[in-house]
């Protein structure tokens, strides 16, 4: 897998290439972009598809000492992976974790569009019981590290505290074995995720949603109709607020829509690129 030195550390990115509209995913929490691969699968024939692994627990070296691993920071490493590879009309799309808002809520820069699928918002951060509970785990010296050495035992991941409201049907072991690989054995690791969940600020993601009101650009919102951390309300508000927003509800899925649903969060996905790929979005392709 290709890897690119950034100002806070080395990334490792998957690229299907191609000439196709140019999509980047993002990721959450205790996993890697793998999250993504059967999405790809359906859209990388005629979409370019970049899935970069961020230090959010589940990447496999660690930032620098110094990288700034807050929400913020994050932020920072997208816009500057989509700069250095010279991504030019970006759909951004969302899971999970709330970046996306916080990618845009400075003007979009080379997003052309926005996809936030269902992911943190407004006051759900953390999110949920499993949200909370790695929070509570945070504050503890050592908290992460008990925290996750439970889960090598594959039958507690489907806990609720783990993902077991993450997804209706149980991840594959190969895997979540490789998303909670480099938590379980590398110190490093834990500590560029602990630096995330220590800055962690409410007030700060209630910012970020609300600033989508400025986000002039096409959004779709896809949220999973079950979801059982991340509030379907939550979907519907987002739609409403985005200026140029619209709301497509999956059946049958928990949070991580790209594992439950991925065939029908493609079509969405690929229906809406295709509706607004004759609308103006000039400012997206400046540097």
């Amino acid at each position: 897998m290709p890897e690119i030195e950034l100002s806070a550390g080395p990334i490792e990115y998957g690229d299907t290439g191609g000439d196709g509209p140019t999509l980047l995913f993002i990721h959450g929490l205790a996993m890697n972009a793998s999250v993504w691969r059967k999405v790809v699968a359906e859209l990388r024939d005629d979409h370019r598809c970049i899935t970069p692994t961020l230090p959010l627990g589940g990447h496999g070296r660690p930032m620098n000492r110094d990288a700034d691993l807050s929400l913020q920071g994050l932020a920072g490493i997208v816009r500057e992976l989509i700069d250095r590879l010279d991504l030019r009309d970006v759909t951004l799309v969302g899971n999970d974790l709330g970046l996306a808002q916080v990618v845009v809520a400075d003007g979009p820069g080379r997003v052309a569009r926005l996809v936030i699928t269902s992911s943190e918002a407004f006051d759900n951060y953390p999110p949920g019981l499993p949200g909370k509970t790695l929070g509570l785990a945070a504050k503890t010296p050592g908290g992460i590290y008990l925290m996750v050495q439970p889960l090598r035992i594959r039958a507690l991941r489907r806990l609720p505290i783990a993902f077991g409201w993450m997804s209706k049907r149980p991840v594959p072991d190969e895997v979540m074995d490789g998303w909670l690989r480099p938590l379980l054995t590398e110190r490093s690791i834990r500590r560029d995720l602990l630096k995330y969940i220590k800055t962690a600020d409410k007030r700060e993601m209630i910012d970020a949603t609300e600033r989508l009101r400025n986000f002039d650009r096409p959004a779709l919102v896809a949220w999973a109709a079950e979801d059982r951390v991340m509030p379907p309300e939550h979907g519907r508000r987002l739609a409403e607020l985005l200026p140029r927003g619209r709301l497509v509800e999956i059946a049958d899925s928990y949070t991580l829509i790209p594992e439950d649903q991925p065939g029908a969060l493609a079509e969405a996905i690929r229906r809406f690129i295709a509706e607004t790929s004759q609308e103006a979005v000039p400012a997206a392709t400046r540097a």
